[in-house]
């Protein structure tokens, strides 16, 4: 197939490489001069997809948008367009205002780092060329899961993942970070490893049920938290926001009782 890849950064390039080493025709296109030698160049959007079977943008989420105007007029019936940015889900909707009717477009939410698992990153993929592209990706080791709605749907799941795993993660850091202030460190690892090692779904149900019935109660002793970090000089964010974040369930559960 002819592909073009928009937005060659190192995830762009990953996938550009991939692709050319299954036989894949491939150009690149991106309006900063990033040094690509492996890859041949467009040196305009129309010359970068006009030819292309498949146009794969991989590119800021700010930029979705106005790359798909850009490409649009160019653009053939036929035509797989396949959006990897972290747009919203109303933007990635919007792609079909936009694009030109007979192109495919499809919406792909990255669920793991490109940087370390390279073209083998978990990919999910919605909207009517979802199917399409997972056909191209899956040979290049891409696992691909097609969820079979509306553009949108992908990036909808891939947000409400960042919940948990951005979330957790700054939260893993402040706690690191305070430990480490207070000198216990390898004791608050340890309780962090012991919760994320145990029965997942029962850890969900406990968090849930235990965060309602005690949100009052929790929500004082994130306030000492809180101040326990500002006292240790760490960063004290999230335990600030868990306090707010109780506070509102209290709230909730009194006016419900």
């Amino acid at each position: 197939m002819r592909c073009t890849v928009i937005g060659l950064g190192e995830a762009g390039r990953i996938y550009a490489q991939a692709l050319q080493g299954l036989g894949h025709e491939v150009l690149g296109y991106d309006v900063a001069p990033i040094p690509t030698p492996e890859l041949p160049r467009a040196a305009t959007m129309a010359e970068a997809v006009g030819q292309s079977d498949a146009v794969i943008i991989m590119t800021t989420a700010r930029a979705s948008l106005p790359v798909a105007r850009e490409a649009a007029p160019h653009l053939s019936p036929g035509t797989l367009y396949a959006d990897f940015t972290s747009a919203a889900p109303a933007a990635k909707l919007a792609l079909e205002q936009v694009l030109p009717t007979g192109v495919e477009a499809a919406d792909i939410a990255i669920l793991g780092p490109v940087i370390s698992l390279g073209a083998s990153t978990p990919l999910m993929a919605a909207g009517p060329g979802a199917d399409r592209i997972a056909d191209l990706l899956r040979p290049i080791g891409a696992p691909v899961e097609v969820v079979h709605g509306e553009l949108g749907d992908a990036m909808a799941h891939k947000l409400l993942r960042s919940i948990v795993m951005k979330g957790l993660a700054a939260v893993v850091c402040e706690a690191v970070e305070a430990g480490r202030r207070a000198g216990y460190e390898d004791w608050v690892r340890g309780q962090i490893a012991a919760e994320l090692s145990g029965d997942g779904q029962s850890t969900i149900d406990r968090f849930i049920t235990g965060s309602a019935k005690h949100a009052a109660r929790r929500a004082d002793e994130m306030a000492a938290v809180a101040d326990y970090c500002q006292a240790l000089g760490a960063p004290g964010h999230m335990s600030a926001a868990a306090r707010e974040s109780l506070l509102s369930l209290a709230d909730s559960e009194l006016k419900s009782a």
